[in-house]
């Protein structure tokens, strides 16, 4: 049979809420209580029941978090930062893969809702906040990744994804390019958009063409399939650059175009990527990229999360954006040495 805290409190002599301070508030107790407590929980070989515990101050010692590709070594990166920082605070990282799916995403937010964690990070799908509103409102704390809330009420970690995709194209249109290409989507995916929106800005100054390929997912697919559409163009009708939503699209392109040898990187088409994942400088042809400090992201979530959790819904609401770098490679500059 379980010994339990009663069993404790009876053999060290003391009320059931001086053991309960012994475990949880040691300060609050005299020291020579704190020793008779203690020696009775070894000599007994209690074990706190840490999820009853939680259970009744409605609140553990879990953060969940929802990435929008688990594939992608990206959101790898954030949920490591994340899980360092979160370790230095006694939690754990419970993580969750949407896939790009509004409905897997929902799934998981339920599911971390009944584990009553003790706040959620996520990289939302879509645009419809309202699953989150109505955790928020219940009283678990909502930080979101790599989106920059647009409802004053969410805490939000992100990058300017608008600056991101201005400096990627500015880049391809001052090394000469004239046809360049964006590819990516879903464009209902925030950051593509906003980095969709980033790269016309660019365009538009620099008074270059910039056509658009939609791509069902960002994955390493999709760039293969969009790189063998561009191949089959007669070479006149070719972009001369490509700014892909991300690396994973990026180096599918490189692979589609260097399998058949059609296509030259950089002499014929100059490629840039984003996020800077390390796939990006270990491609045949290195890959120039945004840079995004993914593990900063989510360190500095679980910092803004806690500060949540700790002082309550009425802290006051911060939203940290950093601001992406290129680092280029000799996919878009021959002869570059690697960053």
């Amino acid at each position: 049979m379980a010994v339990s805290v009663r069993d404790v409190a009876a053999l060290a002599g003391v009320s059931l809420g001086t053991v309960s301070n012994v475990l949880n508030r040691p300060d609050k107790v005299a020291p020579a209580t704190v020793e008779r407590v203690q020696s009775a929980i070894v000599s007994l070989g209690f074990v706190r029941n840490d999820s009853a515990r939680q259970l009744r101050a409605g609140r553990s010692s879990t953060v969940g978090l929802i990435v929008l590709d688990g594939g992608n070594p990206f959101f790898t990166d954030v949920a490591r930062g994340a899980e360092d920082a979160a370790m230095q605070k006694g939690l754990a990282v419970l993580v969750g893969n949407s896939d790009e799916s509004v409905d897997r995403e929902h799934t998981y937010v339920g599911l971390f809702e009944e584990r009553r964690v003790a706040g959620l990070l996520i990289s939302p799908a879509g645009d419809d906040l309202s699953r989150l509103e109505r955790l928020r409102d219940q009283g678990t704390a909502v930080v979101l990744v790599d989106r920059r809330a647009d409802d004053e009420h969410f805490a939000s970690v992100s990058v300017d994804d608008v600056a991101g995709g201005r400096i990627a194209v500015a880049h391809l249109a001052e090394i000469g390019r004239r046809r360049i290409a964006f590819v990516g989507g879903p464009f209902g995916i925030r950051q593509v958009a906003d980095r969709h929106a980033g790269a016309i800005a660019a365009a538009s100054s620099a008074g270059v063409s910039l056509e658009v390929i939609p791509t069902g997912s960002l994955s390493v697919l999709e760039g293969r399939r969009v790189g063998e559409a561009i191949q089959g163009r007669p070479a006149a009708e070719r972009p001369d650059a490509v700014f892909a939503a991300n690396d994973l699209i990026a180096v599918g392109l490189e692979q589609a175009f260097i399998m058949r040898g059609s296509v030259r990187v950089p002499e014929e088409i100059a490629i840039v990527g984003y996020d800077d994942i390390a796939f990006a400088e270990a491609a045949v042809v290195p890959l120039t990229s945004v840079r995004q400090p993914a593990q900063d992201l989510g360190r500095r979530a679980i910092e803004l999360l806690m500060a949540q959790v700790e002082e309550g819904q009425g802290t006051e609401t911060l939203h940290v954006e950093f601001t992406p770098e290129l680092v280029v490679r000799q996919s878009t500059v021959l002869g570059r040495d690697s960053a």
